[in-house]
């Protein structure tokens, strides 16, 4: 058997319902130097952008808008959405729902905004 290949099957959904905390994502897998992360959001976000490295959004649950400062995409359940690197864009979920972001090690879920939104990164669960 080879030591490096996981045991088990990872669940999106099923790791999601264990945060507790808001716009807090954690990490539930690593390929390469991208992380796989699952978080639950409600409300509105930050304008912010990523100079560096496209973001990959895919909604676990619920119903998502992320908007551009020239309009909006909506996704909802089994929907993928990858924003371009450089693109200014807000995250709003008028009702909780629940996410896997799929990004570069180390990428500030801000980006260069910064504030009280800004959540630890490497925080796995």
């Amino acid at each position: 058997m080879n030591a490096s290949r996981p045991t088990h099957a990872i669940s999106p959904t099923r790791k999601s319902t264990l945060i507790d905390d808001l716009w807090s994502p954690r990490v539930i897998a690593e390929m390469n130097d991208y992380q796989f992360k699952v978080v639950r959001i409600q409300g509105d976000f930050v304008w912010h952008s990523h100079d560096d490295t496209d973001e990959a959004f895919y909604v676990l649950d619920g119903e998502l808008r992320i908007d551009f400062r020239d309009g909006a995409v909506e996704l909802g359940p089994g929907d993928l959405y990858v924003v371009p690197r450089g693109v200014e864009h807000k995250p709003f979920a008028a009702q909780e729902v629940r996410m896997m972001l799929i990004e570069p090690r180390g990428v500030k879920n801000t980006g260069d905004e910064g504030g009280e939104l800004t959540a630890e990164n490497d925080r796995w669960i």
